[in-house]
């Protein structure tokens, strides 16, 4: 099942930089995309725009159409507020909220007006354990979030948003800032959840993309070059673009 059906999107900001050019691609419901190529590709900006948070960037122009679900998310009139919730974001760098590990995970739910204290304290438990952070935190959910390790912060981030129950989860170079042992467990973790999610991915560098995908999207200068299954792609693709990055002779 397609999760997300993009055709034709191109984006420009007001300094004149076409971000996104002409791209077309087809996300699948639970399995892993990356997005990978070279900085200044379009990755970022493509993740934005799947969950509107390009709304918030300074844009001169966008065009084509983006289905989600088949709605279209580009209609002024969408509920951006709801799609945020049923498309989830962690960024680059752990960002934990100045508040407890328990609080930041139940920190949009209360914000959506939950109030009962057993169900939060469930959702809580549930978006650790499925964020495999539980068995490290459960005994101390009243400390700060920051007296945690990057990494386990990191998954915290990813906790807050499993807790909202979210369809989609797109990740932005979520290992970059993360020593080895860590990146190994966000990776794992990733495939694991495609079995209840849809992870679309934007990652460090091109050998862990090659790692976690199930699908793989080269982008290069605001241009899709190639898009293909994992085995198809890293190890046999079409365009000597993507050959050439994959092997390392530029980027």
């Amino acid at each position: 099942m397609d999760k997300f059906v993009i055709e034709n999107l191109s984006l420009t900001y007001s300094d004149g930089a076409e971000s996104l050019r002409g791209v077309n691609l087809t996300i699948r419901s639970n399995a892993v995309t990356v997005l990978f190529g070279p900085a200044g590709g379009g990755k970022s900006t493509l993740l934005r725009t799947l969950n509107r948070l390009n709304d918030l960037a300074d844009v001169a122009e966008v065009s084509g159409k983006v289905l989600f679900n088949g709605i279209d998310l580009l209609d002024p009139k969408l509920n951006v507020t709801e799609l945020r919730r049923k498309v989830g974001i962690v960024f680059s760098r752990p960002v934990p909220l100045p508040l407890t590990i328990r609080q930041n995970v139940s920190y949009g739910l209360e914000m959506a007006g939950e109030r009962n204290k057993a169900r939060l304290n469930a959702a809580v438990e549930e978006a650790l354990r499925l964020a495999a952070l539980w068995d490290e935190v459960y005994d101390r959910l009243d400390a700060p979030a920051t007296a945690i390790s990057g990494g386990q912060q990191q998954r915290l981030c990813l906790a807050r948003v499993l807790a909202l129950e979210p369809e989609v989860i797109l990740l932005d170079e979520p290992t970059s800032a993360l020593d080895p042992i860590s990146t190994a467990k966000i990776e794992t973790l990733l495939m694991d959840l495609t079995e209840h999610y849809t992870i679309v991915v934007a990652p460090h560098n091109v050998q862990q993309a090659a790692r976690i995908a199930d699908f793989g999207a080269f982008f290069l200068q605001g241009e899709l070059v190639e898009f293909g299954v994992r085995d198809k792609i890293f190890l046999t693709p079409q365009d000597k673009r993507t050959q050439d990055y994959i092997e390392g002779r530029f980027g």
